[in-house]
């Protein structure tokens, strides 16, 4: 049985708070926008999937008891709201895509003008809960596919792989994205054993991915982040498997700091790397990444473990919590919910196929 990160009934929505992991086991209530943003904000709820879903259904549960005076008045409410989940953390583009998709269909139903504010504030609810379910079926997909080409490169053998972050049920509505491709192995009886490394600043390889990995009764390994080339050189290494926060046009990667080290040394010791992320991630407005804005983070989360200093008073800090990785380093492929493509070929290939929400 998969992790629940986010438990949601109509008009009720609730979150693991992943501050407290691997420890504690609580899920806290969110009630409005403003508890979504800060649950965003505060790192409570992350990874671009499970942001974007937490974002949208805590605008959800506001919706479901809030009257309006017209249509208009429901279209300016949403709009704003939206545009202030976006605001949280900048770098994952799903709630973006999600707002502007959930801004779109707001918009279209309103001028229609055959719909009340009643029937429109009910359409725009069932779509922002509909991206539980929908995200499942796509990280399954995600899994599928994933799996599949790394045992066909690998003659159908058990694999040894490497995975940075968090990227499971914990960062998704269920299953996972890059922990779902490992998932699918270990279901297939065909994962020999699965490295995550810890994740500084925050650990969410220690504390997260770990933790999905134990319950799950995976053979696993943590590592630390300064271990990877060790690893590389003294283990056989079949597959780093990633997730992403923004794909853009030219394959470049937006990812938890650290991942374009683990290319670079997967490309030295000639392992595939491998980008797991839906189509929600990829940004076609952005042409490189060096248009991704990298969100900083407070020196804090660098400084401290759990609230106790462990550098020197006084040091300055720079925490960067995304780096880009190029897309000729991404030597594998991008998994997606297609199946497995070069980074060249995406922006072609999710061309091909619209987007399932919010049509």
């Amino acid at each position: 049985m998969t992790l629940e990160a986010i438990r949601y009934q109509s008009g009720r929505l609730e979150i693991l708070d992943q501050l407290l992991l691997p420890d504690v086991t609580e899920y806290i209530s969110i009630k409005n926008t403003q508890d979504g943003w800060k649950a965003i904000k505060l790192m409570q709820v992350r990874g671009a999937p499970a942001i974007a879903i937490v974002g949208c259904l805590s605008l959800a549960v506001e919706l479901h008891d809030k009257e309006f005076s017209s249509p208009e008045d429901l279209r300016s409410f949403v709009e704003e709201q939206l545009d202030y989940l976006v605001s949280a953390r900048p770098t994952a583009v799903n709630i973006s895509d999600a707002a502007v998709k959930g801004k779109s269909l707001v918009a279209r139903l309103v001028s229609d003008q055959k719909y009340t504010t009643e029937e429109i504030k009910l359409r725009v609810i069932k779509e922002f809960e509909d991206m539980l379910q929908y995200d499942i079926k796509v990280n399954q997909s995600i899994g599928h596919f994933g799996a599949e080409f790394i045992l066909q490169k690998n003659d159908n053998q058990p694999v040894n792989v490497l995975t940075h972050c968090n990227t499971g049920s914990l960062a998704t509505a269920g299953y996972g994205t890059a922990l779902g491709v490992i998932r699918k192995l270990h279901e297939q009886s065909k994962l020999e054993h699965a490295y995550c490394t810890e994740t500084r600043p925050y650990l969410q390889g220690a504390r997260l991915t770990a933790y999905e990995l134990v319950h799950e009764k995976m053979n696993a390994s943590l590592i630390c982040d300064n271990m990877v080339a060790a690893l590389m050189a003294e283990k056989k290494i079949h597959a780093v498997i990633v997730g992403a926060d923004r794909v853009v046009a030219n394959g470049d990667t937006a990812n938890k700091i650290g991942t374009y080290q683990l290319a670079v040394l997967a490309k030295y010791h000639q392992v595939p790397f491998y980008v797991a992320c839906p189509q929600t991630t990829f940004d076609s407005n952005l042409k490189a990444g060096d248009d991704i804005q990298i969100e900083v983070r407070p020196p804090e989360e660098l400084t401290c473990i759990k609230g106790i200093r462990v550098a020197a008073a006084g040091i300055n800090c720079w925490n960067p919590a995304f780096d880009v990785t190029p897309a000729q380093l991404i030597t594998g492929g991008i998994i997606t919910e297609f199946g497995v493509f070069r980074p060249e070929e995406l922006l072609q290939k999710f061309n091909e196929h619209s987007t399932e929400q919010f049509k």
